[in-house]
């Protein structure tokens, strides 16, 4: 039997596989996606196209389709324009033929057109990287053949469907259907995991929605973004510049007003203020109030609905939810706070100093609402300042 140049182990396969489809995710991460889509670090360009090579070797992608896809799924996400949302086609269908979803959505130039700004034009990339997307995953086919053998085809196998299953399925699907949330964003993303390594830190999804144009997808003390080492890694090596992390929030203690400084920072942070409205106003009152509830399915889904943004809710939802704040003067005060809460980055304004009044006048208001969680809250949100990354 035919071993190709390299005769190795089980094991020796297996650890070669691994680096290989490593290499590729860490090439989507970097450079299509915190690199071309979002803009959020420059690289060297001898670095970009080393990345650009090497996913026309493994997968075929061409860096302006894909670019162009993924940043109107952020344009429209879980509307029913959304290339690949679980919402709209079902988990499924997102799952195991995500990157058929991918390719249909390329194939319309409007997409591209509009999408696809800013992305690599030169002649590699019009005569050989797009003019033939596949050429590069045969040649992969025979350079895998001529080191591992009929071993190297199992490899090639793995390659070809790493990218499909992981990036378009997993993270694409699973990272809008299931997992945990830190920022409550207007659509259904999930962290998957707090460990972002098998899929290069992407399995934070949640995180990127919330801060789409930062360059670092981990958020938490205990998350972990394979990923954003590499990155620092490069930039260490003077091989890349980090252009835009999420910002930081400072806490100031004994701030006695709202400024222009805490208007900055509510703004920037307003997916993680909702999320600690949720867990700080919204989740007490409603344990408060739960005596009121008939059952505990229904606390289950009351606390479901007022923890989601309402963008998530579903008709029958919104009109049980509509209902049940109708008899509850507390709940319905807490919600209608939170959604003025979200009007305020929400609305057009007609300068900083008419939004900066409106967010004084809420805090005003929730102090004189006369529920203590709600109170504490506004109370809170005098100490918000921007901390420079």
């Amino acid at each position: 039997m035919f071993s190709g140049v390299l005769e190795l182990s089980f094991w020796g396969y297996f650890a070669v596989t691994l680096v290989l489809t490593h290499l590729t995710i860490i090439s989507v991460t970097v450079y299509l996606h915190r690199h071309q889509a979002h803009r959020a670090l420059e690289l060297h360009p001898a670095v970009s196209h080393c990345f650009r090579f090497w996913l026309w070797l493994t997968t075929g992608i061409v860096t302006k389709e894909w670019a162009a896809v993924h940043r109107k799924h952020h344009a429209k996400c879980e509307t029913a324009e959304d290339p690949h949302s679980p919402r709209r086609v079902g988990i499924h269908k997102v799952l195991w033929q995500g990157a058929s979803l991918y390719r249909e959505a390329a194939r319309d130039p409007q997409v591209t057109e509009k999408y696809g700004h800013g992305t690599p034009d030169d002649w590699l990339e019009r005569n050989l990287y797009t003019k033939h997307s596949y050429a590069g995953i045969v040649l992969m086919l025979f350079i895998n053949l001529g080191l591992f053998g009929v071993a190297g085809l199992v490899i090639w196998a793995v390659q070809m469907h790493w990218i499909p299953f992981f990036a378009a399925g997993v993270i694409n699907g699973l990272g809008h259907y299931w997992g945990y949330r830190n920022y409550e964003v207007a659509d259904a993303s999930t962290n998957l995991l707090p460990w972002g390594i098998l899929i290069g830190g992407e399995e934070l999804h949640n995180n990127h929605h919330a801060y789409g144009s930062s360059a670092k997808l981990s958020s938490k003390w205990y998350e972990f973004d394979i990923g954003w080492l590499y990155i620092r890694v490069l930039a260490a090596l003077k091989l890349a510049r980090v252009k835009k992390v999420a910002p930081k929030l400072l806490i100031q203690p004994g701030k006695q007003w709202v400024d222009v400084d805490t208007l900055r920072a509510v703004v920037a942070h307003r997916f993680r203020l909702l999320t600690a409205y949720g867990r700080e106003v919204m989740a007490p009152v409603l344990q408060e109030e739960a005596a009121h509830f008939s059952g505990n399915a229904l606390y289950r889904r009351a606390r479901n609905w007022l923890l989601r943004h309402e963008a998530l809710m579903d008709a029958k939802a919104q009109q049980e939810l509509s209902a049940m704040l109708k008899d509850n003067q507390r709940l319905e005060t807490v919600y209608r706070f939170r959604q003025q809460l979200q009007a305020l980055w929400s609305q057009a304004w007609s300068s900083q100093e008419a939004l900066l009044y409106a967010l004084q006048e809420w805090c005003r208001q929730a102090e004189e609402s006369g529920i203590k969680a709600l109170q504490d809250f506004a109370l809170s949100l005098r100490g918000y300042s921007l901390q420079q990354a």
